[in-house]
């Protein structure tokens, strides 16, 4: 992957844009970020799948329940 990155001087108002290949480092804890996103999405589903279980024994609807519960 690519990273860009860009550096501006406000001495002298230059911009400079440089593209690199990711290090071995950066490819390292970026594919444990995604991986641990992935974990909290699939977490954040499993939670939101088992109150719509307790919702649907209960017969509310989610909008019920929030007046319910606000």
């Amino acid at each position: 992957m690519k990273i860009t990155e860009k550096e501006f001087n406000v001495l002298t108002g230059e911009e400079t844009i440089t593209e690199r290949e990711e290090t071995a480092a950066e490819i390292k804890a970026r594919e444990a970020e995604e991986k641990e996103i992935a974990k909290r999405q699939a977490a954040a589903e499993s939670k939101a799948a088992q109150r719509q279980a307790i919702l649907d024994r209960l017969g509310l609807t989610s909008e019920e329940a929030a007046l319910l519960l606000s």
